[in-house]
């Protein structure tokens, strides 16, 4: 057992207990995070005069050449360190002897675990981020291609009134932009280095803790040893916008699956990203869309677990942190497979724009349109929605649509109908003269997608 502690101790600890202890199986993951942590506390170490140059050397090119050889297969990390910092300060230690061992001055493996962590989490959101900015990028796309798509506008369910396609995406377009911003706040508040709070109340030595954060990209130190050690904030609210990444994730992937459905066939998902049936020849599935769904609870459980473990947490550090680990992995992992996946599909789905407009004409979408054609001739508000109700009962029993309808049926409703009902009522119109900013005519949207282009431009990290 590979172990950097063991002086106090008569014996050695029970295999099970160290194996339920143990966590190198899973930290491991940041092996290049402590490295370059390791690495840029020697340097300060050096400049504060706690090692010579020439131990300082040797330190970086062990640490070097350990990372060298694991990434090409040389040395592997295996299951008799107790952790991944047992595993390097040992392998360091046998390859440059005593000065391997003063590399720890001035650190605990509290702040040290710490920091790691801050390190991997804050690469890891940036590759979210960029997977959510090339999600961004199609959906514009898309939208700049479906400007005069219309189809349906839904609210409960059922048809309500016409929009466009790009209306509709613009939706999960501000959605993953807030999820951009999340990411962008996130980071601001975990970029500060953790390393040099020792194990809970910093240490004696005359650390540059400025220095170590500055060499490690950190906007500065963190400034209270005993919360540098104990802080798992930053993951709590990482989580937290993974959860909500995944349940926007989790809505388009409904409205797609239900398109998809032979009832509905707005979309028609490429072959690359559906499945067939072990039995039924017909089918072709949306497993991507559906399994993105159900993947939305793992990500869930992991921000309750979180939650759950540090919730009764005294300070300072304690070793139910160690459940930090796993879980959150996991859910990064999940949250950007299903971005990249989901972009693929999306970016190579068909729209069925024919099918998706007359559906929105045999839904009755214009009949708020209607309405307001009326009120313009004069008639309240309440009798005109009234009339129109009446209409559309009519247009139900001869199963019609209001603009199938011809002039004298209309009057037959109401006298006040003429000639230009029809272009009123149209999609065309319903859609075009809603241009407020937000709306889906033409001219708004194009606005919109302007706004989201420039704002697509900008980049909130290096």
């Amino acid at each position: 057992m590979a172990q950097l502690w063991g002086g106090r101790f008569t014996k050695e600890t029970d295999r099970l207990a160290y194996q339920f202890n143990a966590s190198i199986n899973f930290d491991k993951r940041f092996f290049a995070q402590d490295i370059e942590g390791s690495i840029a506390h020697a340097a300060m170490l050096k400049e504060q005069g706690i090692l010579t140059e020439e131990e300082k050397e040797a330190i970086t090119e062990g640490l070097t050449g350990i990372r060298r050889d694991v990434e090409e297969g040389r040395l592997v990390i295996t299951e008799e360190y107790e952790d991944i910092h047992s595993f390097v300060e040992a392998n360091l230690i046998d390859r440059i002897g005593d000065a391997g061992k003063k590399l720890h001055t001035g650190r605990s493996r509290n702040d040290q675990v710490a920091l790691d962590m801050r390190l991997y989490v804050r690469q890891e959101l940036l590759e979210i981020d960029g997977c959510l900015k090339d999600l961004l990028e199609t959906l514009i796309t898309l939208m700049e291609e479906n400007l005069d798509t219309y189809m349906p506008g839904f609210t409960h369910m059922q048809k309500a009134q016409p929009t466009t396609l790009a209306h509709h995406l613009g939706a999960y377009f501000e959605m993953f932009k807030r999820d951009r911003l999340r990411m962008k706040d996130i980071y601001a508040r975990m970029n500060y280095c953790p390393l040099g709070a020792g194990a809970l109340a910093g240490t004696t030595y005359p650390l540059d803790r400025s220095m170590t954060a500055s060499l490690l990209g950190f906007a500065g130190p963190t400034l209270n040893s005993m919360d540098s050690v104990s802080d798992r904030d930053y993951l709590i609210e990482f989580l937290s916008a993974l959860s909500t990444v995944m349940m926007h994730l989790s809505r388009f992937s409904e409205e797609i699956i239900t398109w998809n459905s032979n009832e509905y066939r707005f979309v028609e998902i490429d072959d690359a990203y559906s499945t067939g049936s072990s039995i039924m020849p017909q089918k072709k599935n949306p497993d991507i869309a559906e399994l993105t769904r159900g993947k939305t609870g793992r990500v869930y459980g992991a921000l309750v677990s979180i939650l759950t473990t540090m919730k009764g947490i005294p300070l300072a550090y304690n070793k139910d942190m160690q459940e930090d680990k796993e879980l959150t992995f996991d859910a990064i992992d999940t949250v950007k497979n299903c971005l990249i996946l989901f972009d693929g599909m999306v970016k190579t789905m068909r729209f069925n724009k024919a099918v998706m407009e007359k559906s929105a004409v045999n839904g009755f979408t214009n009949a708020t349109d209607a309405a307001d054609y009326l009120v313009g001739k004069g008639v309240p508000f309440r009798d005109a929605h009234g009339i129109i109700g009446r209409l559309v009962l009519y247009c139900i029993e001869k199963n019609t649509s209001i603009d199938s309808l011809s002039l004298e049926e209309l009057k037959n409703v109401s006298p006040v109908f003429e000639e230009d009902i029809f272009d009123a009522v149209s999609l065309k119109t319903c859609v075009e003269k809603r241009l407020t900013l937000g709306a889906p005519g033409m001219e708004a949207m194009k606005e919109v997608i302007r706004v989201n282009r420039e704002y697509l431009k900008e980049e909130w990290h290096s």
